[in-house]
């Protein structure tokens, strides 16, 4: 069998200039995508919004369990004991004075 001996003169060269091209392309789409995650993800913005909303949310919850804490102490201290039957006495005495009539 016998070597090729014709040089690939235009074929080659088309193909070098495609290939580079399409390298080319690919790259700037890499590195625009690349560019546009970064000012997503690393954004001054970004971070800021998400330690505000952290925040919000304990203080909220922290509020929450104090508020409720309090309610649970006016229901059993003294003073909102005493008020409850003071209330029930007068409530039954005019109930009773109503049934007299």
């Amino acid at each position: 069998m016998k070597a090729h001996t014709r040089k690939h003169g235009k074929d080659t060269a088309l193909l070098t200039t495609v290939a580079e091209s399409i390298g080319s392309a690919l790259g700037t789409i890499a590195a625009k995508a690349n560019a546009a995650q970064k000012v997503i993800s690393r954004s001054s913005a970004v971070h800021v919004v998400e330690r505000e909303g952290k925040r919000l949310a304990r203080k909220s919850r922290k509020v929450a369990r104090k508020t409720k804490k309090a309610a649970a102490n006016l229901k059993r201290s003294k003073a909102a004991k005493a008020a409850r039957r003071g209330l029930r006495r007068a409530s039954s005495s005019i109930k009773r004075a109503a049934r007299r009539r």
